[in-house]
């Protein structure tokens, strides 16, 4: 009961907090920014993928409180298939949002040449198409079945062996964290390192931030997939079904709901980021905030700070007030 209970909190809050907040990130990049910088337009995926996955919090709200479901093997399969799809979007996104940071802060020239919009569309094609590749087990392995109590029914992963699962639940601790949250700390190690060289101001809030970032990306994930990984080494050592598996279950009901969490923080970081620009610009901030990056390039070449350059913000006296994305996306 107590594990139902927090799992439709947590669901609650993700979706009262993320639904509304996600969906004005959306409103203020198509309707108040007239040109969208790249960054723009990878917040703007960001914020897609975690509407998608945040839509189908109130089937899965439905599920856990009546203890059934009620929708369908079609539904078990798409909503499932949704969330997968949104996992790896929001993280190759983010990985792809470092990436993009920390060469323009190594290579300033080669990273003005190459981050155009014509090369951000085809990055994200290729996000979106390899994150509907690596979600489709979701898809194959997803069944409905009466559960042991034989009167309700539940949607759950079935594989032909143990092994399959244990690969499948490996498979996706490596590509949906492992990986990419190596890439993200590697990116902004070198953002550091190369900021502390160059004795650039602000560095010390800037490491405190990007400690901040790495920390908040591995606070929503690395429950999920320790869950996982624990239950992949339980099913190759051969272990019968009994209490751990039952633990690890529960946990991962809890686990999934903090997962759903991670797609409604990044508005309210939007919104902490742009403090001043929140009172100045009104219901516009966003637009303001993201405004703010598309003078990267242009700021690294007059020799800004890497404050600024991290941030964003030209190197202009007028514009130093203004925030961007790397203050503000906590899985950047």
């Amino acid at each position: 009961m107590f594990i139902a209970l927090l799992t439709i909190i947590l669901l609650s809050v993700a979706l009262v907090v993320g639904l509304p907040g996600n969906s004005f990130v959306v409103w203020s990049i198509l309707v108040k920014m007239q040109k969208r910088s790249v960054t723009a337009l990878l917040v703007l995926n960001l914020a897609l993928a975690d509407l998608a996955v945040l839509l189908t919090a109130p089937f899965f709200l439905h599920n856990v409180a009546q203890r059934t479901w009620v929708f369908g093997l079609a539904a078990c399969r798409l909503f499932h298939y949704v969330c997968g799809v949104s996992m790896y979007a929001s993280v190759l996104l983010i990985t792809t949002m470092s990436l993009d940071r920390s060469l323009a802060v190594a290579l300033p020239f080669v990273s003005q040449k190459f981050r155009t919009k014509a090369v951000a569309w085809w990055v994200l094609a290729g996000i979106w198409v390899m994150s509907l590749l690596l979600a489709t087990p979701v898809v194959v392995y997803r069944t409905v079945t009466l559960a042991p109590n034989n009167w309700s029914l539940v949607c759950f992963l079935k594989y032909p062996s143990e092994r399959l699962n244990a690969f499948h639940l490996l498979f996706e601790a490596l590509t949906g964290f492992l990986l990419p949250f190596l890439v993200v700390v590697a990116s902004y190690s070198d953002i550091g390192r190369r900021l502390q060289a160059r004795r650039f101001r602000r560095s010390r809030r800037t490491g405190r931030l990007v400690a901040l970032i790495i920390l908040t990306f591995a606070a929503f994930w690395l429950p999920y997939h320790v869950v996982n990984l624990a239950e992949a080494g339980r099913l190759l050592a051969g272990g019968e079904a009994g209490p751990l598996q039952n633990r690890l279950l529960l946990a991962r009901y809890v686990f999934i709901a903090l997962a759903f969490l991670s797609s409604s923080v990044n508005p309210v970081l939007y919104a902490c980021a742009g403090g001043g620009l929140l009172r100045s610009a009104g219901v516009g901030f966003v637009a303001k905030l993201l405004e703010a990056t598309g003078s990267e390039a242009s700021s690294t070449r007059r020799g800004g700070t890497l404050a600024q350059t991290v941030r964003g913000a030209p190197a202009t006296p007028e514009n130093g007030t203004t925030e961007s994305l790397t203050v503000s996306n906590p899985l950047q």
